[in-house]
């Protein structure tokens, strides 16, 4: 990995970090797991740097909140974060970050306001929810259909950083395409 890369997925880790300082909304029912801006940042660090860039800047972020750094939304950090009911939607962000990017690679023949919109449903809700509910269920002691519906809420403020996502890559592409690295500019790992 080359220097800009390393580049790319520190300031990658910073956003999702700066994300973090807007106000998280917790729902009681689903034991406290929060609303948070900060899977906008996972979508955004998939789509716009690719699979493997994308989730090593996921996971460098879980890896600076694991040493303690408060960085989650509400000011969270610390390996207890790990044992709580969002444990499976942290596991998920880097995974979900990967999968943005595959598919935006595999997409960039398409037009890139609809490939960025696609990447990021997959990889922010698809991906990221298929590790997040079960994580949900067992740590919340809830059934999985149950923890889905609870998981529900959620859908709408997804769509939303999907929509973001969409926009935003779709901006910085016009201005700078080199930036989006998963549509193959840019440099190699």
């Amino acid at each position: 990995m080359n220097d800009r890369s390393l580049v790319h997925v520190a300031f990658y880790a910073a956003l999702i970090a700066a994300l973090g300082l807007v106000p998280p909304v917790a729902i009681a029912f689903l034991g406290g797991v929060p609303i948070t801006a900060q899977t906008l940042g996972v979508m955004l660090a998939g789509v716009m740097l690719g699979p493997v860039r994308g989730a090593l800047a996921v996971l460098l972020f879980l890896f600076l909140v694991a040493l303690g750094a408060p960085l989650l939304a509400g000011g969270r950090g610390g390996l207890g974060v790990f044992m709580g009911p969002s444990v499976g939607f942290l596991i998920g962000w880097p995974i979900g970050a990967f999968a943005a990017g595959l598919v935006m690679r595999s997409t960039r023949d398409m037009n890139i306001l609809v490939s960025a919109a696609l990447a990021a449903a997959v990889g922010g809700i698809l991906v990221v929810y298929a590790f997040g509910i079960p994580g949900v269920a067992i740590m919340a002691g809830l059934s999985l259909p149950k923890a889905a519906l609870g998981s529900a809420i959620y859908i709408p403020g997804d769509l939303v950083k999907v929509v973001l996502t969409a926009i935003i890559v779709q901006t910085v592409a016009r201005g700078l395409p080199g930036a989006v690295l998963s549509r193959g500019a840019g440099p190699k790992i």
